[in-house]
């Protein structure tokens, strides 16, 4: 496994405590004007947006109906630093006790808990395939022999519940960078995409300062680089695309951009500038992510996956959505 770049050092500080990711919807929701809490705990439908509420740093999983002007959010049971739904599957990174210490709860379509799988560390990104079946995650941890001091490493894991298998880390996995093995110490991994076979999957592989777009086979345990410059990667609905941020200027902030499989096109997506998130896809045309705002709270972005208009806000105040489908 490996370090994570020098540069990340201070920002994961931050980040590691208050991810922000991805939301669709239409229209500008405050995380001030939710339900009461008061009210019974809801389940999500198709059709709804997951999301973490970030107000007073409760960490509550809400849920609301997109493209349902005036629909107000509700409450669901759970409390989650990071969720993603998909399949009928839930996976929630939240607090398991005092440290402290955390795990991946993963639930089923009623929010029964099917299994919990402790985390190295500090939830970071999570993602469940389209049918329900690979749950992964990725979480920063601490103390590596070949971290800087202070410094964090990641920690990225895949639960296959057909079989009940837990992949600890992909630091197993044999990886292939221009045609060369590459079994360097500092490999670190992170932002798991599984596509529709839940067998070929993409992730961020990063090694000596630089970073790749990687393809996996979950059967083979092997990966080889598809591009540099690539992080944290998200496959379309259709499968024929990914996402993913990329510094276009090498000192310069992420922006998110969109790599086409079948022609190996890159679009980068004007003013997404500032993205340091896991993008997700709201539908074959569309991209949410969360981003932390200057002066502002946290909010959660929509925007073209083509990028023929800006970003637009779509739930102030909040993190981690999940489209449920």
């Amino acid at each position: 496994m490996k370090t994570w770049l020098l540069s990340h050092r201070v920002l994961l500080g931050v980040l590691a405590m208050v991810l922000v990711v991805v939301a669709g919807g239409g229209y500008v929701i405050s995380a001030a004007g939710h339900d009461s809490e008061n009210g019974p705990a809801v389940k999500a439908i198709s059709g709804d947006l997951l999301y973490v509420d970030l107000t007073g740093g409760l960490d509550q999983v809400r849920t609301l109906r997109l493209g349902s002007p005036g629909a107000k959010p509700a409450a669901t049971a759970q409390r989650c630093q990071r969720v993603y739904e998909a399949g009928g599957t839930t996976v929630c990174l939240r607090l398991a006790g005092p440290g402290p210490s955390y795990e991946a709860a993963v639930l089923d379509s009623s929010g029964a808990e099917l299994r919990a799988v402790g985390l190295a560390g500090i939830p970071n990104r999570a993602r469940v395939s389209a049918s329900g079946k690979i749950v992964s995650w990725t979480s920063f941890v601490t103390g590596d022999s070949y971290s800087v001091p202070g410094g964090f490493s990641t920690r990225t894991g895949v639960l296959d519940l057909r079989t009940g298998t837990v992949t600890d880390t992909l630091e197993d996995f044999r990886t292939t960078v221009e045609g060369v093995e590459n079994r360097a110490a500092d490999r670190n991994f992170w932002g798991v995409t599984v596509a529709a076979d839940d067998r070929t999957f993409y992730a961020t592989m990063a090694s000596a300062n630089r970073t790749w777009l990687m393809r996996g086979d979950l059967v083979t345990r092997t990966m080889t680089d598809v591009r540099q410059t690539a992080e944290c990667p998200s496959l379309s609905p259709d499968g024929t695309r990914v996402a993913y941020k990329k510094r276009v200027r090498r000192l310069g902030p992420w922006a998110l951009a969109v790599l086409d499989l079948r022609t190996s096109a890159e679009r980068v997506l004007p003013g997404t500038e500032g993205i340091d998130d896991q993008a997700a896809w709201l539908d074959d045309g569309t991209l949410a992510y969360g981003k932390v705002r200057q002066g502002a709270p946290s909010a959660v972005y929509a925007v073209p996956a083509d990028g023929s208009a800006p970003p637009r806000v779509l739930v102030e105040n909040a993190a981690s959505p999940a489209p449920v489908r």
